[in-house]
């Protein structure tokens, strides 16, 4: 039976910003950034919103994150943007790190507006913290130490942000499961649109030019056919001559 787009392996890494640590205590999310994976590829079907939170920013989470009050003024309340966010999710397996925090919050918002959804009725959740203590037990888990485990940089991460986290989670999550260690798009290096988080691959521009072709000379031709005479009747060069 062939594979349909709709049976294709879909994950949604995802990453929110918050006024603060606890919603049973008013917090509200202020920022949720999402990046689609199919079949382990990038395709640049992102999720992306600031959220007005209708409550004031604590301090310290101002801190970690660097969204003020005023910046989020003008967005839209998380219900404004509900439908379309369930609609980006559904059917998906979600990744997320430290999953109870940001799923907390998720269904918080929807109890809010007195939706019956909730995350786990939407799609499948996986935790890659869960991953990391049990691949790395006793040891730093967070998404900086997976980072710095696995010489994925995130050096352009001054303050933390939920697209720019989902992005580098997503590099975290490929390299934790042994699969491809590096965010490409359809193909296309995804350095291109931004992200460094992998500089230990090194890749040539798409519009770099022609490769300039170096033939041997006669002199290094003749020491060549010299060398393979000197192999032996074993040089399986000589016997296709």
């Amino acid at each position: 039976m062939s594979t349909g787009p709709s049976e294709l392996m879909r994950q949604i890494v995802l990453d929110t910003e918050t006024t603060g640590l606890e919603p049973e205590h008013g917090h509200r999310i202020i920022e949720i950034g999402c990046v689609e994976m199919v079949d382990r590829r990038l395709t640049g079907n992102n999720f992306h919103q600031y959220l007005q939170p209708e409550r004031e920013i604590d301090a310290a989470a101002v801190e970690v994150h660097g969204i003020t009050n005023e910046f989020l003024e003008d967005k839209p309340k998380f219900g404004d943007v509900a439908q379309d966010f369930i609609e980006y999710v559904s059917g998906a397996e979600l990744i997320i790190h430290n999953a109870p925090f940001d799923v907390g919050f998720l269904d918080h918002e929807f109890h809010l507006m007195e939706s019956a959804a909730r995350i786990d009725s939407l799609c499948a959740v996986t935790d890659t913290l869960v991953m990391a203590k049990k691949m790395h037990p006793g040891q730093r888990n967070s998404l900086d130490a997976l980072c710095k485990r696995y010489d994925i940089d995130n050096s352009h991460r001054e303050l933390h942000g939920a697209l720019l986290d989902a992005e580098i989670l997503a590099d975290v999550y490929l390299m934790m499961t042994g699969g491809q260690a590096s965010l490409v798009l359809d193909g296309v290096a995804s350095d291109e649109f931004g992200d460094d988080s992998v500089d230990s691959i090194q890749r040539l521009p798409s519009n770099r030019p022609k490769l300039k072709v170096v033939h041997a000379d006669q002199q290094e031709l003749a020491a060549h056919e010299q060398q393979l005479k000197a192999m032996g009747e074993a040089c399986i060069w000589l016997k296709k001559h």
